[in-house]
C-alpha cells in the first residue's frame, strides 16, 4: 500500500486497513483505521490497528497468540531533510517521527514498523505461568519434576525446621 504524497487532498486520506502482513519477522492479520494529513511537507499519520501476533513466552517457550493494541501518531518528514548531515542527535521529541523518499509513504513499512515496536519486551502465555525447571526443562506448568525432590539443598534444611517451630 503506497500513497503519493502529492495526491494527499487538504482534508486528508482515511484508510480502513484489513491486511495480512507478512515479512521475515513477522506474519499478522492486522485490522484498524489511520488518518493521513500533509501538512506542507510534513505527513501525519494518526490511527489504531489490532494486530494478531504469534508470540513465544519468555518463561514457558510456548508458541502463543495474542493481540496487539497498537496506537499509531508518526509524523514523516521527506528525507531530503537530513541531506549534508552525517550524524544527529535524536531529541525526544523525535520519537514518533519518520521519513519518506520520492514522494511516496509506504503503509505496509509503517504498519509492520508500528508491530514491531509495540510487541512485548517478554511476552508471556498468561501471567500466572510457572516456565520450565531449570535443572531437566520439565513444563512446570504440566506439574513438578522430579528433580525438585531429588536436588534439595541440604544446608536449607535446618532453617526450615525453624520455620515449622
Amino acid at each position: 500500500m503506497k500513497v503519493l504524497i502529492s495526491e494527499i487532498p487538504v482534508e486528508g486520506l482515511d484508510f480502513d486497513i484489513k491486511e495480512t502482513i507478512k515479512s521475515d519477522d513477522l506474519s499478522s492479520p492486522v485490522r484498524g483505521q489511520l488518518r493521513i494529513l500533509k501538512i506542507g511537507a510534513e505527513v501525519v499519520v494518526r490511527g489504531n490497528l489490532m494486530a494478531d501476533v504469534e508470540l513465544q513466552c519468555s518463561r514457558c517457550m510456548k508458541d502463543f497468540r495474542s493481540e496487539v493494541s497498537i496506537p499509531v501518531d508518526v509524523i514523516y518528514h521527506p528525507v531530503e531533510e537530513l541531506r549534508g548531515e552525517e550524524k544527529h542527535a535524536l531529541r525526544v521529541e523525535e520519537l514518533d517521527m519518520g521519513f519518506y523518499s520520492g514522494g511516496i509513504l509506504d503503509l505496509f513499512d509503517l504498519i509492520e514498523e508500528q508491530i514491531m515496536l509495540n510487541l512485548p519486551m517478554k511476552p508471556l502465555c498468561n501471567e500466572l505461568c510457572k516456565g520450565i525447571c531449570l535443572k531437566c526443562g520439565a513444563d512446570l506448568n504440566a506439574g513438578d519434576c522430579a528433580c525438585n525432590e531429588i536436588n534439595k539443598d541440604s544446608r536449607f534444611e535446618e532453617l526450615k525446621k525453624l520455620l515449622k517451630e
